[in-house]
């Protein structure tokens, strides 16, 4: 039985599973193609190999602590620190057979212990959300009461209209993605577009935490990086949701609060522009260091702290008062 894990470069380009795993268990070891090198973020797709490399390209070899079979299940613990406890899980999906790569963290991110609430959004009874035809995987919404249809968004990748224009829409994202998208400079042009529209935001997949684990990328640019767009776009929040069925409710949720507000938005903006160009509009009130400039100079004795008299700002009103 092979004593070490091995894992090497899938010699088929046309894959799309670039590496090579020989877990060792039974007389030659189960060879398997994967998505990565470790369950980091997510749980790692694999598939059955049907031969190992004469000559491979090796990316690590990893002495074994254990490796056992139990059920359905096979428990990987590799001789290191850390990244050294996994398991792989065989399941079947529309009757075929598939093989998940997992760590504890990334078992429990999948699951993490919250009911989402099958409760419909406050003010709606049913909400039509549009999907953009670039999505790939897109959210089913099998748990709102949500139809969804598919066309293009001018921003984001989904959304929901008013009188046929596009009123809020959330542009989804992994935490990969969106460290790819900040340090190439797309997600300010993201930004930009999404901020032009009445409700736009930003949700990803994962926890803030998964930020600062990012190997490519110093954690500290990407921070700044993710600071720096919520100060220029504050009006588009980027929120992390802990798992994909989070980030599902969440943007239900925030999809639906978009059109159950519009018409006091609407309301609001009706108020303010129905005051005429030339109307008056009420002052703001004076700061309590004015009217103590103003009583100073008309020889008026108040205090330099503490709260204003009332009959002294009264006083102060009449002398400003217009006409």
């Amino acid at each position: 039985m092979p004593e070490d894990f091995l894992i090497a470069r899938n010699p088929d380009p046309g894959s799309s599973l670039p590496y090579l795993l020989r877990v060792p268990l039974g007389d030659d070891g189960i060879l398997l193609k994967a998505k990565d090198t470790w369950p980091r973020t997510a749980k790692v797709y694999c598939h059955r190999a049907e031969e190992w490399p004469a000559e491979p390209e090796l990316v690590e070899r990893v002495p074994v602590r254990s490796c056992v079979r139990r059920g359905a299940a096979i428990d990987l613990v590799l001789d290191r620190g850390r990244e050294n406890r996994s398991q792989l899980v065989l399941t079947q999906v529309r009757g075929r057979q598939v093989i998940f790569w997992q760590s504890a963290r990334t078992a429990k991110q999948a699951r993490p212990s919250v009911a989402v609430p099958s409760a419909r959004a406050a003010g709606l009874v049913d909400l039509e959300v549009v999907v953009d035809s670039h999505e790939r995987y897109p959210y089913r919404f099998t748990d709102q009461q949500v139809t969804t249809t598919r066309a293009a968004l001018p921003a984001g990748d989904y959304g929901v209209l008013r009188d046929g224009l596009p009123h809020a829409v959330v542009e989804r994202k992994s935490v990969g993605d969106l460290a790819s998208s900040l340090t190439s400079g797309r997600l300010r042009y993201q930004l930009a577009d999404l901020a032009r529209l009445p409700r736009a935001a930003v949700v990803v997949e994962d926890r803030w935490s998964e930020v600062f684990r990012q190997q490519h990328v110093r954690p500290a640019v990407l921070a700044d990086g993710i600071a720096e767009c919520q100060v220029r776009w504050p009006s588009v929040p980027i929120v992390f949701c802990e798992s994909r069925k989070l980030a599902q409710e969440w943007v239900y949720r925030f999809l639906a609060a978009a059109l159950t507000h519009a018409d006091a938005d609407e309301g609001a903006e009706a108020f303010i522009g129905a005051l005429a160009p030339g109307s008056p509009v009420p002052p703001a009130e004076a700061t309590a260091a004015q009217v103590r400039a103003w009583a100073a100079a008309q020889g008026i004795e108040v205090a330099a702290k503490g709260r204003v008299p009332a009959a002294l700002r009264a006083a102060y009103d009449d002398a400003h008062r217009p006409g």
